[in-house]
């Protein structure tokens, strides 16, 4: 039986599908390889995942729901990884329709997917962009988060809610994950690490927004990985003292699924990062500061007992051993 994983020539399907392959797992990977970054990037990254023997790739966009359904139909796949989706809170303002078609629509081909062949456990991302305008820090699972302010955020608390439904109609096991600013070699080249690193190593300013005073939970994606393992390896279930009276939105008396945070648990300033970054390029930055963005939030910070409690999850990455190691990949990838 295989591990289905979507976007597994994306960043952190990428990351997943190697340590499945390492352990022994046969993966199926599925990854339209668009064009939304450098497709080199993402064939890159796949020509070493196909170097195993255990993995299979489809080259099939989630939205197509003819595609889906046959490969759902020939793989049967006993656990499924739905990380594919359109990514990234900025440029949601400039083509929601994309997000809607990858997001939205392609997770209901996946949970169509999943409804027919009945895997034992389906784990998705969501991402910390759904707590939107929740100021309580750090963010807990326990409490609501029903404002988002992008549409990136929305697509992805719409997953959260579809797939609940789907886990109490046909009894999926699901998990979500909240995933925390991650990052870490083999980055995403939209991510502010690697356009960082680009702009300093090629000697231009690098922009600074929110005056460099925002701060993160930056998240090192060995260490998300590590909690995507745990939760594939231990499906969800109904929790039997969930209260109808005062649902507890992180979990579900009437179906098998949850929700939960996978962080680094601590905030680091932005302007902190930056200088672990020039301290590990023996370089400094020029920096040109900017007000915030739109859609952009002050401050994120997980709260990971939950996981930890579920799944055994401890994030151990400092960002100067996680910045460290980007750095390294970046140099040697690109001769730099």
């Amino acid at each position: 039986m295989a591990i289905l994983v979507t976007g597994s020539a994306g960043f952190i399907g990428f990351h997943l599908s190697r340590r499945l392959l390492e352990r022994g797992d046969e993966v199926v990977g599925l990854d339209s390889l668009n064009a939304y970054y450098d497709p080199a990037l993402k064939a890159a990254r796949l020509a070493i995942l196909e170097s195993h023997r255990g993995y299979r790739h489809a080259k099939l966009d989630l939205a197509d729901a003819d595609g889906v359904a046959a490969l759902f139909a020939e793989t049967r796949p006993s656990a499924v990884v739905n990380l594919a989706a359109q990514a990234g809170v900025r440029y949601s303002l400039e083509s929601p329709r994309t997000y809607v078609d990858s997001n939205v629509v392609g997770f209901l081909n996946i949970l169509e997917g999943c409804r027919a062949t009945q895997p034992e456990h389906l784990v998705f991302a969501s991402t910390s962009s759904v707590y939107g305008a929740n100021g309580n820090l750090p963010f807990n699972v326990h409490n609501g988060a029903n404002h988002p302010i992008t549409l990136y955020a929305a697509t992805k608390l719409a997953n959260e809610g579809m797939a609940h439904s789907y886990a109490h109609l046909f009894g999926i096991p699901s998990t979500g994950f909240r995933f925390f600013t991650v990052y870490g070699p083999w980055g995403r080249p939209d991510m502010a690490l690697f356009k960082f690193t680009e702009a300093i190593l090629a000697g231009r300013p690098i922009d600074v927004y929110g005056q460099g005073r925002m701060q993160r939970d930056f998240t090192y994606v060995a260490d998300i990985v590590d909690g995507l393992i745990a939760a594939i390896d231990r499906p969800a279930q109904i929790n039997t003292t969930w209260d109808p009276q005062h649902p507890d939105p992180a979990t579900s008396g009437v179906a098998p699924w949850r929700v939960l945070n996978l962080g680094n648990s601590q905030r680091v300033e932005l302007m902190r990062y930056i200088q672990v970054l020039e301290e590990k390029l023996g370089m400094k930055a020029e920096l040109k500061l900017l007000p915030m963005q739109p859609g952009d939030v002050a401050r994120t910070e997980a709260d990971v007992a939950e996981t930890k409690a579920a799944l055994g999850y401890a994030p151990s990455t400092p960002i100067e051993v996680g910045i460290g190691a980007f750095v390294d990949w970046y140099r040697d990838y690109y001769g730099r």
